[in-house]
């Protein structure tokens, strides 16, 4: 099955430095999205590491399952070296990312993640978020305590409970689902997120192919002023392999 496939990123209006990392690899049919933890330690460090172990999943004929598994073990692995990473110096400094990836066989697709890079599914007319924030507002809202209307301008809207490098056990969600041609996935960092409404990404990734859409998204950030990093994958499910393109 073949693939367009778009990445992007960009530091933004406010930072000097970007600490996001993407993955984007049609031939393994593996893509991700990694966001150094802004206002902590070497935030850049840990999502190019997280980059770095899953672009060593290879295409192979093992079942979707067993891939989604190497990604966690993986993803382990760089969290145990980012815990050390912290430690190293005797004080305990955290140096540690958020990660959202997709992998897809045949017939089906696998959505992990961990913290609130967030993964959609355009299917037909509808988009779907496939992930589910590791955030403090995210919490509020599932408990109760806050409405989806407020959670926007909360202000610890930046606040993750979940990422690699924070605590010594990981936690990674994971989501499956079947492949439909035609099928349209987006994964991005909350500096997208944030700053552009769900209606809107519908808009943008319904009436655009995956380049112009992708070139749009970052315009649309821009143009709200850009706080953060803002990085995005785009893959299109069903089209000519074309593979990565900048």
């Amino acid at each position: 099955m073949g693939f367009d496939c778009v990445s992007r990123t960009h530091v933004g209006l406010r930072r000097k430095l970007n600490e996001d990392a993407v993955l984007n690899c049609a031939g393994r049919s593996i893509w991700a999205v990694a966001d150094g933890m802004g206002g902590h330690e070497a935030g850049e460090v840990a999502s190019a590491k997280i980059i770095e172990a899953l672009s060593t999943i290879t295409a192979s004929a093992d079942s979707l399952e067993n891939r989604v598994d190497h990604a966690v073990t993986l993803l382990e692995s760089v969290n145990a070296a980012l815990m050390d990473l912290g430690n190293a110096s005797g004080e305990q400094r955290t140096i540690g990312s958020t990660i959202v990836g997709l992998i897809v066989d045949e017939d089906s697709y696998a959505c992990f993640w961990v913290g609130d890079s967030r993964a959609y599914l355009l299917r037909g007319d509808e988009i779907s978020q496939l992930s589910h924030d590791h955030s403090l507002v995210q919490e509020l809202v599932d408990t109760g305590m806050l409405r989806a209307d407020e959670a926007e301008g909360h202000p610890n809207a930046n606040v993750v409970m979940r990422a690699v490098g924070a605590k010594a056990r990981l936690q990674v969600d994971v989501v499956m689902g079947s492949l439909n041609c035609g099928d349209l996935f987006l994964l991005a960092s909350d500096g997208l997120t944030r700053m552009v409404r769900d209606d809107e990404l519908l808009l943008e990734l319904s009436t655009n192919p995956p380049a112009p859409a992708a070139d749009r998204l970052i315009e649309l950030t821009l143009e709200r002023g850009a706080p953060d990093n803002v990085s995005l994958v785009i893959v299109q499910v069903g089209t000519k392999p074309r593979g990565p393109s900048a």
